[in-house]
């Protein structure tokens, strides 16, 4: 449980603010990094809401992060150049915030489209439900002339910076921590420990997992526009199956519903790649057998610490 919640959330956007001025001293390569951090870490935290404190599978989280993405992107390309054109910078970041904010509710919208019907489906009809609706986004903006096609959108304003990473992630890992340790959130909780005995208590179980896949797309929407503005350039490919499992993995090796654990898993499997970069040709079967010994030794989740439960005394 968090302590003085809102006081921990002003003092570390604030935080996030001061060190957002020390970024230009950094190398580009390395801020790059630090944002590709900051973006993996919203949807992987976004993603543990669904898949670790709600007990569902999603196997789709890229594509809301690509509705988010193009979303926002086409909002800064083509909408504020006619509604703002001769805008300074403080307008140029409020239309960013919009950007994000309208890639991440069409996301949502997206989420609740395919939530109603398919979360009262479970474990592997589902998962394979999300599956497909992954898919047939990536092909829907592979085939919208006006959004680029295959080619993808080009010359997206680079707005993303330190301090919108940041914050995001820190107003993403607070709503998250927030709702599943409210007296609200603990039907969450009550959905993915058993679903039979909630719905006997009254619990309305739908609603719950609907509730859990909206607000995940729409972090997964903020993420994908993070990520748009942050490389300039985005096309289908890069929003698909194996996106969505390189997402899934970070919330496995982190541990279901370990917030912590997910965070950090986040950056190990962001900067790991990079640190095998040097040997190029073996890098993806190294990152892959590292990922099959971890899940080996560790299937509970490489941070997940729980204690073992004790033998009741019969003395």
């Amino acid at each position: 449980m968090l302590h003085r919640p809102k006081t921990l959330l002003i003092f570390a956007l604030a935080l996030a603010f001061g060190a957002s001025l020390l970024t230009p001293q950094l190398n580009p390569y390395h801020l790059d990094v630090i944002l590709t951090i900051g973006i993996n870490i919203v949807l992987a935290v976004s993603l543990n809401l669904l898949n670790g404190y709600t007990g569902q599978f999603s196997l789709g989280h890229a594509g809301f992060m690509a509705i988010g993405a193009y979303g926002s992107a086409a909002f800064s390309l083509f909408a504020t150049p006619v509604l703002f054109p001769h805008a300074n910078a403080w307008v140029t970041h409020a239309c960013f915030f919009f950007a994000l904010l309208l890639g991440g509710v069409i996301a949502a919208g997206a989420g609740i489209i395919v939530g109603a019907p398919s979360l009262r489906l479970k474990g592997d009809y589902l998962a394979i439900v999300t599956l497909g609706f992954g898919e047939i986004i990536r092909v829907i903006f592979r085939n919208v002339d006006s959004l680029g096609g295959a080619l993808g959108l080009n010359g997206i304003p680079f707005y993303t910076n330190f301090f919108w990473v940041a914050f995001w992630v820190i107003i993403t890992i607070y709503m998250v921590l927030a709702l599943v340790h409210s007296s609200f959130g603990r039907g969450f909780l009550a959905v993915r420990d058993d679903e039979v005995a909630a719905e006997a208590m009254g619990i309305n179980t739908t609603r719950y997992k609907i509730i859990a896949f909206v607000v995940s797309a729409f972090f997964a929407g903020i993420a994908g526009g993070l990520y748009g503005h942050l490389k300039s350039s985005i096309d289908p490919k890069g929003f698909d199956f194996m996106r969505s499992i390189e997402i899934v993995v970070m919330v496995i090796l982190g541990g279901m519903a370990n917030t912590r654990g997910v965070i950090v898993a986040a950056i190990l499997l962001t900067i790991l790649p990079e640190i095998l970069r040097p040997i190029a040709e073996y890098r993806m079967v190294i990152y892959s057998l590292l990922l099959i010994i971890l899940m080996l030794t560790r299937p509970q989740g490489l941070f997940s610490f729980r204690a073992r439960p004790q033998p009741p005394n019969r003395a």
